[in-house]
């Protein structure tokens, strides 16, 4: 558990950063009014469904700079951190057409046309940002596989400052600039990304020179097996986190047809059931990095306590959020409105939120247990089925079809939730079981003929 908290508490420390940007934004826009906040409110949704997937495909390099990091292997690590750069901006480049293109289709989906007036422009600021956001995290991959994640917890919690300043100044038009609403909104979550890709490259060039890496002697070649590796072992990471964050996306835009109330309720809950996730995201994440370098140590009962020191420590976390989110629904509610109607909507999602927090925490680590030791097929096949098959149906069903509101969208969405935790944690048990047998019978091999 302690080398597990040395690590994971910096990576927490920058997704709570991370994901502190979001809850600013959404609490700052709050005091404009339900429709800015729903607007802000669902082109996250979208944009988060397409950034996520590139940011999914980049973590295909995690397993590979963990166990060459485990085995010793640095220059390894600086080709792979190569080989995402190289795939990191053309992505980005991508990803940010994507964006700023969906934003057209939302009337077709029955979005209110007060609500898109505001949300198209927020989805143009906010795809400005995402090469540098792509590059950001092919630079982050490598520094928590070769346990340097002070810096990325550094980068994360400072460009908040940023973004704060950013939000107060073109949100509401201080300081001589012009008041922008939505749109100020993602121009200040974008300077806030550029900050932080330059602070990791600044770092990186500091490093670089002091403990002679010789960076640039890498960047001689264009490593495009080493792409296809890593698009190969990510895309299954890609769906699944598409899977996952795409059903809470496409959970928003069903929110949206019921109105500014229901969506910005929706948002409030949603935005709380993230934040306290992250915690549990960046065990994943630690637990991700201390299994690879076990199996690149060739030590299978390591990876087997790392798996479940990650999982223990993720449940008890959530435990402990859920008590607060169950006691104090009003006052968590209180800081992004003081709206009744949108407060007693937001109150009754928190309590379901409680529920489902010791699962959320179980699901997620057992993913990056799994990401750690190279299989990330079946966390994609699980989100596939608890998600899109079981969680929205039922949802979507309770919400229009038994009349619930978005109160029943959140309950398929828990029964979706609680089946995937399940499923994850035997999955977990199973790679156990393989992984003893594998490296078990590598080092007889080796007796062998040693």
């Amino acid at each position: 558990m302690r080398p597990l908290l040395r690590l994971a508490v910096p990576i927490v420390a920058g997704e709570l950063g991370w994901m502190s940007m979001n809850f600013v934004d959404i609490a700052m826009i709050g005091r404009v009014g339900p429709t800015a906040l729903a607007a802000v409110s669902l082109g996250s949704a979208v944009f988060v469904a397409f950034a996520i997937v590139c940011e999914g495909l980049l973590l295909g390099s995690d397993a590979l700079v963990s166990r060459n990091f485990g085995a010793g292997r640095m220059e390894e690590c600086f080709r792979t951190l190569w080989a995402g750069g190289q795939l990191a901006l053309p992505l980005g480049v991508l990803c940010a057409l994507a964006v700023a293109a969906s934003g057209r289709l939302l009337p077709a989906i029955g979005i209110a046309p007060e609500i898109v007036r505001q949300t198209i422009p927020f989805l143009y600021a906010m795809a400005c940002g995402l090469p540098a956001l792509m590059c950001f995290v092919a630079m982050r991959v490598f520094l928590q596989g070769t346990h340097r994640v002070r810096i990325v917890a550094f980068a994360m919690i400072s460009a908040n400052l940023i973004n704060f300043a950013g939000n107060y100044a073109l949100i509401y038009g201080h300081f001589g600039l012009p008041r922008l609403g939505a749109t100020g909104s993602g121009l200040s979550t974008t300077l806030s990304r550029c900050y932080m890709m330059c602070v990791l490259l600044a770092y990186m060039a500091w490093r670089g020179r002091s403990e002679h890496w010789h960076l640039m002697s890498y960047a001689r070649q264009f490593y495009s097996e080493r792409i296809v590796k890593i698009v190969r072992m990510g895309a299954p990471a890609a769906a699944q986190i598409a899977l996952e964050v795409g059903v809470f996306s496409a959970s928003t835009l069903v929110a949206g047809r019921l109105g500014a109330v229901a969506v910005s309720g929706h948002q409030i809950a949603l935005i709380m059931a993230s934040l306290t996730f992250m915690v549990p995201l960046g065990v994943a994440q630690a637990t991700s990095v201390r299994v690879g370098n076990a199996i690149g140590r060739r030590d299978a009962e390591a990876a087997n306590v790392s798996g479940w020191s990650g999982v223990a420590l993720s449940a008890a976390f959530m435990s402990c959020s859920a008590v607060v989110l169950w006691t104090w629904p009003l006052q968590i509610v209180h800081i992004f409105t003081y709206d009744p109607e949108v407060a007693k909507v937001g109150v009754s999602l928190l309590a379901i939120a409680a529920v489902f927090q010791f699962f959320d925490g179980v699901q997620v680590t057992a993913i990056g247990a799994l990401r750690g030791s190279g299989n990330t097929r079946i966390a994609m096949i699980a989100d596939l089925i608890g998600w899109w098959l079981v969680g929205l149906p039922l949802g979507a069903w309770l919400c229009f079809g038994r009349g619930w509101g978005v109160r029943g969208l959140w309950f398929g969405l828990s029964g979706g939730l609680i089946s995937i935790a399940c499923v994850l944690a035997v999955a977990w048990t199973r790679r156990v079981h393989a992984l003893r047998a594998e490296l078990h019978g590598h080092a007889s091999v080796l007796g062998l003929f040693g």
